[in-house]
């Protein structure tokens, strides 16, 4: 995965990276000293906020950063406090574990923490391409034309049986028409969801 490009600026033709020895060094002199106590705070804030969301990171992508153990072990522990003081000063703790990485570290993070984001995305459009292909087979027979000219290996006498099954099952009966009820789902209807994903999946995997 290509990383981002790194955020900062440049100074006399010299890229200076954000939160490096340099950029905190040419602030210092900027503040004649170091850095002001609003800038340590927001930094401090920001680093505890991105340190909070490594627990919501999948453990693939946690194990694969390689996180020192000192902050591995504050984060185990950050997970098992439901004291809401304990809490925040655990945070403030994980936060100054987290001023300790480096840029290139912290980009990692960055960057894993946004392909988690995107692949749940991905997830959410390959689930409702399936859930929109199992309504229109149901819907109308011009659908399954154009699926099994798109999934050739489908196995097309399963799909029609399930598509009649699922029609039949669909239909609401005159009690609930009457009651303004909405037709029960039936088995046919979940399995040609879960064939239609199957198929999709392998395409996308091909």
């Amino acid at each position: 995965m290509s990383r981002k490009p790194k955020k900062g600026y440049f100074v006399k033709g010299h890229f200076v990276a954000e939160g490096s020895e340099l950029d905190l060094e040419l602030r210092a002199e900027q503040t004649g000293g170091e850095p002001s106590r609003t800038e340590l705070k927001k930094e401090s804030t920001e680093l505890q906020k991105l340190g909070e969301a490594l627990l919501t990171l999948r453990s693939d992508l946690f194990e694969r950063l390689q996180l020192p153990e000192t902050l591995v072990t504050a984060l185990d522990d950050l997970k098992r406090i439901s004291n809401f003081e304990g809490r925040r000063r655990q945070m403030q703790y994980v936060g100054k574990l987290m001023r300790g990485l480096d840029e290139e570290m912290l980009q990692a993070v960055r960057d894993a923490l946004e392909e988690q984001r995107s692949g749940s995305a991905q997830q959410t459009l390959a689930l409702h391409a399936a859930e929109k292909w199992r309504d229109d087979l149901i819907a109308n027979d011009d659908a399954l034309q154009a699926w099994l000219q798109a999934h050739p290996d489908t196995d097309s006498q399963q799909l029609r049986a399930l598509i009649r099954q699922a029609r039949k099952d669909g239909a609401p009966s005159q009690d609930e028409v009457s009651r303004g009820q909405a037709p029960r789902r039936g088995r046919a209807y979940r399995e040609i969801f879960q064939l239609v994903r199957e198929h999709l999946e392998q395409e996308e995997h091909g």
